[in-house]
């Protein structure tokens, strides 16, 4: 609706500018107009001035030439002040225009700075309304939740209802009996059994108030989602056809993993294993898809397809944003921002590693804004050994490529892999596959710092080399290769 409104607007404001190229050509034309007007005018009062005399009077020969004489001074000076003042008036008449033109593009100025504030305004209301969709969804999703289980207590309560009424139709029957008979004719255990009875009744009547006062919360429950999911409509209704028409062109993270929900908003069972798997279902835009590895459990990646390959990114680095010095449960689990930097997770690269069909590739910037790219061939074992990594080089575009790094486990400043330096983690910072201290590091600190190691590094033996920005992924292969 908001895009179908500014439609006319729009449609105004090319008018608008074709106007200006229209009076600026009508500005030129008009002073073309007045030039020919002028000599014109010129060119009839000459003319009616020669013939405005009689040529039949006979004087004198000397007084007729003294009286033509003046007769054409007078006559020129008339014509110069006619023209002066018709020349003032266009003066005055051609300022004044392009004072209104000027006005005219002022108020087109502040036409166009208005257009573009309400465009900006257009996109900050779909990021509201996104944001509303998704709270939406997740109090429908709990307002299901809570219907079910009203019903359920609904049905206790109806059930207990029943039991409350038997068992009083049972002890006013007994009560009846019992008010027949003397008090001597009861034993003892008919007494016991009626007090036995009364605690039951008391008992089940206590419970039915505890679920009736149950029942009343969850039906206000009930009703402030109800209302909150109103209101929420409301403001969505008033946003579809601005949604509806842009939805086509939405090309985000989102639509990687959306196809794979459920009705019920979990994920389908029926999900890729891995980014290669993604493409060939015939995704190709790169983001976020939702994947579940051969037993694994289902967790986004962020996938590349570039003409190189296919690519599942689990490091990026490159401002600094994000610290990297964090424990060894962020490490196994993960952590940081897809949309700028982040650690995809030690389980999460184990779940993808053990595919197969893959290579690892570095991709590191120093600060001269010099790229090196790295590949290797690689095996990443499990939780058990630290994830020990072996690796081997396939191919680089850099003379510090490490030829062999085999055997090294990952460790961090609370979690120690057996080094021969145990402080590796807490000295250089982040988490890593260190072998000696200092050698490699792309999860210390994103600064170019001094002394070197407290920063990101790759140091294979000819220096130590500073980096801003470094990426590591995973490429998926057709055909297997191992070290």
């Amino acid at each position: 609706m908001l895009f179908n409104d500014q439609q006319p607007d729009r449609r105004r404001h090319i008018k608008q500018v074709q106007n200006r190229g229209l009076l600026s050509r009508l500005i030129s034309l008009s002073l073309k107009e007045t030039t020919m007007i002028v000599l014109l005018l010129s060119l009839l009062l000459v003319s009616s001035l020669s013939h405005s005399f009689p040529t039949e009077l006979t004087l004198p020969e000397h007084q007729t030439e003294t009286r033509l004489h003046f007769a054409a001074l007078d006559e020129v000076r008339l014509l110069a002040n006619g023209l002066l003042q018709l020349g003032h008036s266009l003066k005055d008449f051609v300022q004044n225009t392009k004072n209104q033109i000027n006005d005219i593009f002022q108020k087109l100025n502040i036409f166009d700075k208005s257009f573009y504030q309400l465009s900006a305004l257009a996109s900050e209301i779909k990021e509201e309304e996104e944001e509303l969709k998704k709270t939406t969804v997740f109090l429908k999703a709990n307002n299901e939740e809570i219907k079910s289980l009203s019903l359920k207590i609904n049905s206790k309560v109806e059930d207990i209802i029943k039991e409350r009424n038997h068992l009083r139709s049972q002890v006013g029957g007994l009560e009846e009996k019992l008010s027949g008979l003397s008090q001597s004719l009861l034993s003892t255990e008919q007494v016991a059994e009626i007090s036995t009875l009364k605690e039951i009744i008391q008992t089940q009547e206590k419970s039915i108030t505890d679920l009736l006062k149950a029942v009343n919360e969850q039906s206000e429950q009930l009703n402030n989602q109800r209302t909150k999911i109103k209101g929420l409509e409301n403001k969505l209704s008033i946003q579809e056809t601005a949604e509806n028409s842009r939805r086509n062109r939405q090309t985000n993270s989102l639509a990687g993993y959306l196809p794979y929900f459920t009705s019920d908003g979990s994920f389908s069972s029926d999900l890729p294993k891995d980014c290669g798997e993604v493409f060939n279902r015939g995704q190709k835009f790169s983001g976020l898809y939702a994947i579940k590895p051969h037993e694994s459990k289902t967790f986004l990646v962020n996938c590349e397809f570039t003409e190189e390959g296919v690519f599942t990114v689990i490091q990026r680095r490159h401002d600094g944003s994000v610290d990297f010095d964090q424990s060894w449960e962020k490490y196994e689990d993960g952590f940081g921002d897809f949309s700028s930097e982040f650690w995809l997770g030690l389980k999460k690269i184990y779940a993808v590693a053990r595919q197969g069909h893959s290579l690892l590739h570095v991709q590191i910037e120093d600060w001269r804004k010099e790229k090196h790219f790295i590949v290797y061939q690689y095996i990443l074992e499990d939780a058990a050994s630290n994830y020990t990594i072996h690796l081997k080089l396939q191919s680089a575009e850099s003379g510090s490529a490490v030829d062999e790094h085999t055997g090294f486990r990952f460790s961090t400043k609370d979690h120690n892999d057996g080094n021969q330096d145990p402080n590796c983690a807490q000295d250089y910072t982040g988490g890593w596959w260190f072998s000696i201290c200092g050698d490699i590091n792309l999860n210390g600190k994103c600064i170019q710092s001094r002394p070197p190691k407290k920063g990101t590094h790759w140091k294979p033996g000819r220096g130590t080399t500073i980096f801003k920005a470094s990426k590591i992924s995973i490429s998926h292969l057709t055909k297997p290769q191992t070290p």
